[in-house]
């Protein structure tokens, strides 16, 4: 202790020989992003578009530049102010989101009071420049291949080369390549976000966010917690979560809802998991006809997995499963493509490299290959249907030797002086688990509005117990627990 008060002293003494001590550093000045104009032009019925200019590394603001895809649907009568929204993946389109939500009938109480405007996070969508990393062809390729299901020390080797190859190419077919890469992860959307905050004109942020749009809502509650109006929360992730922990828990929830399915569908799945291990293995040495194309085994697992993330989807995954008991692989195949988001024309949004790119970053990274197997271990003793497809496999291996660091690390947020939330969680929510949901509403202090139900992500999507709850958050601020 005696020792610690004389270095102390002595810090003391040298600032009073050399000077005053050097203020904190200033934050950058943003007053010419902030205080943008934002050039909305007609983009669609009742719909305007633009561009957000924010900086491309926010500790050089005075650097290049890199802009933020948005479309807007304009408040009809008592403005509010603007509602924010973002649909997720990392990867997934906020201004496509925002488009959809301006159609939808239950949304119509809020299209009254805000400008709804979605935003395509940087490097994603409408936004420049994007993340691109493999070709069209080069991904159809990737897809073709099975190479995930050979789990032999060749097998592991030429996962490895290609993986390794994988972030290589991100870097070098992205515009400011490693710069960029280091700048696209959450700790810079959040920046961006309220950059956009104020080019809107608001004063505090309104904002729903689904999915990995949770994290974002987290993340900007913690860095801005004064600039929130309102956050609504829906499929929420742990931001408290490793990359580990949360792939393994979310491989359990689609086993849950493979569990939920299989009782509901009287299908070939006879034995379960079994079943579909039966069905779709061959397929590993033989892939079937689909259409023009060729279902592989990869395929049928990632397929498998899309249908799983709504009840609405059951009916047409049962088909699609009984089309691949009679050697037709068409329909599943249309589920992985939509997974992939690939177009009828054979192109893809790039929504699966952002979100490698963004996950890559927002991690710590686990590169000792031991550790990377028991992960693997872990994920299929939870969910054995993914035996041998990517989704069990990918993440950690492109992680493991992403060319560019983390900027941020899992931590349970704790935002200071924030306003009332609201964090929407579904029982049996296949990719973001119900108890992910219950700590983060925990963590925020939030209200927790729980529906019982299988799907991924509900408000606005029909339930009327769940719109009722949330649009009166949004729009007067109530904010109850509540169970739908």
């Amino acid at each position: 202790m005696h020792r610690a008060v004389g270095l102390a002293a002595l810090v003391v003494l040298l600032a009073a020989c050399s000077g005053a001590p050097e203020p904190p550093p200033r934050p950058p000045d943003l007053g010419k992003f902030t205080q943008q104009k934002l050039a909305w032009s007609p983009c669609g019925e009742a719909l305007d578009c633009a561009h957000l200019t924010v900086p491309l590394d926010y500790a050089a603001p005075d650097g290049p530049t890199v802009t933020v895809g948005l479309l807007r649907h304009k408040a009809a009568k008592q403005r509010i102010g603007s509602l924010v929204v973002d649909p997720g993946g990392p990867g997934a389109w906020g201004t496509s989101t925002a488009a959809s939500l301006a159609k939808t009938p239950a949304a119509g109480p809020l299209l009254d009071r805000f400008d709804l405007v979605g935003f395509d996070p940087r490097g994603v969508g409408t936004s420049e420049p994007r993340i691109t990393c493999r070709t069209d062809a080069e991904q159809d390729a990737d897809r073709a291949s099975d190479v995930e299901s050979d789990m032999s020390p060749d097998g592991v080797r030429k996962q490895l080369a290609e993986t390794t190859a994988y972030g290589a190419k991100c870097a070098e077919a992205t515009k400011y390549g490693k710069t960029f890469l280091s700048n696209i992860g959450t700790r810079d959307v959040v920046r961006d976000l309220d950059v956009l905050r104020a080019a809107l004109g608001d004063e505090k942020l309104t904002y729903l966010g689904y999915s990995y749009g949770t994290q974002i809502g987290a993340a900007y509650a913690e860095a801005y917690p004064h600039n929130v109006r309102a956050l609504l929360l829906d499929g929420a992730v742990d931001p408290a979560q490793g990359l580990v922990e949360s792939l393994v828990k979310q491989a359990a929830g689609f086993q849950d809802a493979l569990n939920e399915f299989t009782k509901w569908c009287a299908c070939p799945l006879t034995g379960g998991t079994e079943g579909l291990q039966r069905l779709v293995r061959p397929l590993i040495t033989k892939p079937i006809p689909a259409g023009t194309r060729k279902l592989s085994f990869e395929d049928a697992i990632t397929g498998t997995f899309a249908g799983l993330y709504s009840r609405g989807d059951w009916p047409a995954l049962k088909a699609a499963l009984a089309q691949v008991a009679q050697g037709n692989g068409r329909t599943l195949l249309a589920f992985a493509d939509d997974y992939y988001q690939r177009d009828r024309d054979g192109r893809y949004s790039g929504a699966i490299d952002a979100y490698f790119a963004v996950r890559c970053v927002d991690h710590n990274r686990l590169t000792d290959r031991a550790e990377i197997d028991r992960a693997h271990q872990s994920m299929l003793a939870g969910a054995p249907f993914l035996a041998g497809g990517t989704p069990d496999t990918s993440e950690l291996d492109i992680c493991s030797t992403w060319p560019v660091p983390p900027t941020s690390a899992e931590h349970a947020p704790r935002p200071e002086g924030l306003p009332k939330t609201l964090v929407v969680s579904t029982t049996h929510d296949p990719a973001t688990p119900y108890q992910q949901g219950v700590d983060l509403a925990k963590d925020l202090k939030s209200a927790l509005l729980t529906y019982e139900g299988v799907q991924h992500t509900v408000f606005l999507d029909g339930n009327a117990c769940v719109d009722r709850a949330g649009i009166a958050y949004l729009i007067d601020g109530t904010a109850a627990d509540t169970r739908c």
